[in-house]
């Protein structure tokens, strides 16, 4: 087989079913299998598998054992040449597989290769390619100054090696995966991918970064930066340099006070107002099915304008919500648009195929909306 596809839940049921749907797409002409691995989700989450996706492998935990624990149980029963590390908030462009194994078997003595991932407004996020967080860097970070902690050095659209690698999406061989001991149980949450990508090149690997395909994240709730955000990923942090630099006080200490400073700073942004949602002017619905786009307008209350794949060529779409439907239109398509169409405040929805709702995301640090009709 050639891949495995392992994907982590955890009660993001709707984000879920989007994803595994975009990921069978992809791998419609493949040797391939999909794990899912739950973490005691209180949702309908696997009843949905189970009854949408009966040839998905899955695996319920009892309790949510965390990010680390729970992907190296799946990788322990995965059969592909390789594995792709990815989230459940996230859908795949139908080439995406293809093309970055292609780039993969084309790299000598490549690790782990991770994509050009966008979120939900349609913008790229940075930490798909990252350059190790020493200590200073990641101090500096804590203190609102990224440069050095994003691989700015390669474009987002080329490729190219980079030290760090996000878990959200990450693809390399199970042999190597296995090799390096896969991810540190030792992190519950944050700062597993940043480990894994270390212990790669420590092993004399290089890791890779593609920007020849997209992936869409929407991150939600796990981005959002509140007091248990700062403990949990600084926390992470922590265990990272206990155990790949040299533990000393004056480390320790920095990264306690980088934190303190973080929460203050928090604090004091959080006063200022929340920039409002533009106001809309139209609603374009991406589809050639006039039922579904009435049945959408009567559960909505909201008038949408049917639209063709090549509308925006013809007209200037802005202050809009666009609602794609990916039974008309690809995923690869979906992002294209999305990239094209951002900064004209315009909002995005996706109907994956076959689905009675439309999801998305208004802001890269916003739990994911999701909307049943």
């Amino acid at each position: 087989m050639k891949l495995s596809v392992v994907i982590l839940n955890y009660n993001v049921r709707y984000f879920l079913e989007q994803c595994i749907r975009s990921v069978q797409k992809a791998i419609e002409n493949w040797e391939a299998e999909i794990i899912v691995i739950d973490n005691d989700s209180q949702d309908d989450s696997c009843q949905m598998v189970k009854t949408l996706f009966p040839n998905v492998v899955l695996i319920e935990n009892k309790e949510n054992v965390g990010f680390s624990k729970a992907n190296n149980q799946a990788v322990a029963v995965a059969k592909g040449e390789f594995v792709c590390i990815l989230n459940p908030d996230t859908a795949v462009s139908e080439d995406t597989f293809r093309l970055a194994i292609e780039y993969s078997e084309s790299i000598e003595n490549i690790g782990a290769l991770g994509v050009y991932l966008m979120d939900g407004t349609g913008n790229f996020l940075p930490e798909s390619k990252r350059n190790l967080p020493t200590p200073k860097v990641s101090l500096l970070k804590l203190t609102g100054f990224t440069k050095k902690y994003y691989a700015s050095q390669i474009s987002k659209n080329e490729q190219g090696e980079v030290e760090i690698l996000v878990g959200a999406f990450m693809i390399l061989k199970r042999s190597i995966y296995n090799e390096v001991g896969g991810f540190d149980e030792d992190y519950f949450m944050y700062g597993e991918d940043i480990d894994l990508s270390y212990k790669i090149t420590l092993a004399g690997y290089k890791n890779h970064y593609f920007g020849g395909t997209t992936v869409l994240h929407y991150k939600g709730e796990s981005t959002k930066k509140d007091d248990a955000y700062f403990e949990r990923f600084y926390g992470a942090m922590q265990i990272f340099y206990r155990k790949h630099f040299n533990k000393n006080f004056l480390l320790e200490s920095s990264v306690s006070a980088g934190v303190a400073f973080a929460k203050a700073a928090r604090k004091i942004t959080s006063d200022k107002k929340i920039v409002p949602l533009p106001k809309l002017e139209r609603n374009y619905f991406f589809t050639e099915n006039i039922e579904l786009l009435e049945k959408l307008s009567a559960t909505t209350a909201t008038v949408f304008q049917m639209a063709s794949k090549n509308v925006h060529s013809q007209i200037v779409i802005k202050n809009s919500l666009l609602v794609f439907d990916a039974e008309y239109i690809s995923y690869k398509e979906i992002f294209q648009l999305m990239k094209q169409l951002k900064g004209h405040d315009n909002l995005f929805r996706i109907r994956p195929s076959g689905c009675n709702f439309i999801i998305g995301s208004d802001q890269s640090d916003e739990k994911g909306g999701v909307v049943v009709f």
